[in-house]
C-alpha cells in the first residue's frame, strides 16, 4: 500500500474538512475505492474507523473560537450520529457491495445536486 498516498489523502481530506466541513464521504471512500483499491464496505468502514479519535478536534476549535460551532446542535447531532451510525453499518453490511456503492453514489449526486441548484 502506498503510504505517501495515504497521508496525502489524510491531508486532502483535513483541509476540505476544516475549509468546507466535508472530508471523509465525499472524498476518503470514494479515493479509496478508485485509487487504493478497496472494495466499497471496506471503504466506508475504513472511513468510519478513522472518524474515531478526534480528528477534526483542531479544526472545530478554531472555529469555536471564533463563535461559529454551536455545542448543543453538534451534540445532539452527534447523540443521533451516535446510534444512527451503528443502525447504518448494520445495514449496510447486510447488503451487497453493488447495491451499497449504487446507494453511496446516489446520495453524492443529490447533494450535489441540491449544493449546485440551490440560492
Amino acid at each position: 500500500m502506498n503510504i505517501l498516498l495515504l497521508l496525502l489523502l489524510g491531508l486532502a481530506a483535513g483541509v476540505l474538512s476544516g475549509l468546507l466541513g466535508i472530508g471523509g464521504g465525499i472524498l476518503i471512500v470514494p479515493a479509496l475505492i478508485f485509487l487504493v483499491g478497496l472494495p466499497q464496505h471496506t471503504a466506508q468502514g475504513t472511513t468510519l474507523a478513522l472518524m474515531v479519535p478526534p480528528i477534526g478536534l483542531l479544526a472545530a476549535w478554531t472555529y469555536y473560537k471564533q463563535g461559529c460551532v454551536d455545542i448543543k446542535v453538534a451534540a445532539l447531532i452527534c447523540l443521533g450520529f451516535f446510534f444512527g451510525g451503528l443502525i447504518g453499518a448494520k445495514f449496510a453490511t447486510a447488503i451487497n457491495a453493488t447495491l451499497l456503492k449504487k446507494l453511496f453514489g446516489i446520495a453524492l449526486l443529490v447533494t450535489a445536486m441540491k449544493m449546485i441548484l440551490s440560492k
